[in-house]
């Protein structure tokens, strides 16, 4: 891992794969870190011949804290300035959930910097959109009985992270407190979390912005997503020119070891139909052939 400044904010970042490959550039949501993405989807996605960046959201993880307000946007040229740090002039961006907000908003900011772009289980923020479902409203306000006892944090988070989950593709109990437990011991800031909770809210709706988008874009959403209802995918789709939805049943707001494969499969076959254009603006080779 390492730090690199981006857009004047202290980021913490790790790659995969061979940086003369084309660059895929990974985003996470709301208040979960680097080290919550399966080890699985990054191989895969390796393996296949992409130079994979993940990267802790300001506030998030080992990345920098902030002092004051900001919004989406800000996150957005955090992202355009890491691409600049890294010297990658042209890159896939996928994100999850708020992930999915930044990127959108990236590639309206910088749209020839952006060879392709996936939306994965997120929301374009127009009015009117389903909300979420009370359960998963709940658990998402909810705060622990005992916020200073680490065991009691933990098993809110896991309780939470259930009432999220993919119906068909769950977390093992085992897998679910790794996850749990390897970000609180890294990094636990819920102060973070609400003001990234906050830069959503301030941001509003996309809507305008994703209809003028003219880049390869897959939309990808969990039939029974609690959180993001897939009405917000469908949405999503709808509103850039020619964006390829893929609903999979089963699946809700959650990237587990079961649904990763599933998952880096699709973002694979994305990029390579996306590819020639941005592999040629990066000077690279193409992607593997073989693989998923």
């Amino acid at each position: 891992m390492a730090k690199r400044t981006a857009n004047g904010v202290e980021l913490e970042v790790e790659e995969r794969g061979s940086h003369e490959a084309p660059a895929l550039l990974l985003l996470r949501g709301l208040g979960t870190q680097l080290v919550q993405w399966p080890e699985v989807l990054l191989e895969t996605l390796a393996a296949a011949g992409l130079r994979v960046i993940v990267f802790d959201n300001r506030d998030d993880g080992l990345s920098e804290k902030m002092a004051a307000p900001y919004r989406l946007e800000d996150m957005a040229d955090d992202t355009l300035g890491l691409l600049d740090g890294l010297g990658i002039p042209f890159a896939h961006l996928a994100g999850i959930s708020m992930g999915g907000m930044i990127v959108q908003l990236a590639a309206a900011r910088a749209p020839k910097r952006v060879a392709s772009l996936a939306s994965i289980m997120s929301s374009s923020g127009a009015p009117g959109l389903p909300p979420p479902t009370k359960a998963a409203l709940d658990a998402l306000l909810s705060r622990p009985q005992d916020p200073t006892d680490r065991e009691c944090v933990i098993r809110h988070a896991m309780h939470t992270q259930r009432v999220f989950q993919s119906p068909a593709y769950p977390m093992r109990d085992d897998e679910l407190r790794r996850y749990v437990e390897r970000a609180y011991d890294r990094c636990h800031c819920p102060e973070g979390v609400a003001r990234q909770l906050a830069a959503i809210q301030a941001s509003g709706s996309r809507a305008e912005l994703l209809a003028t988008l003219r880049i390869p874009t897959l939309v990808i959403h969990g039939a029974d997503d609690p959180l993001v209802p897939v009405a917000a995918g469908q949405d999503t789709a709808r509103r850039i020119p020619s964006a390829h939805l893929e609903v999979i049943p089963g699946m809700g707001h959650d990237v587990t070891e079961a649904n990763a494969p599933l998952l880096a499969r699709l973002l694979i076959a994305h990029i390579r139909a996306a590819g020639d254009d941005g592999q040629a603006a990066q000077g690279k080779g193409p992607l593997k052939s073989g693989g998923p």
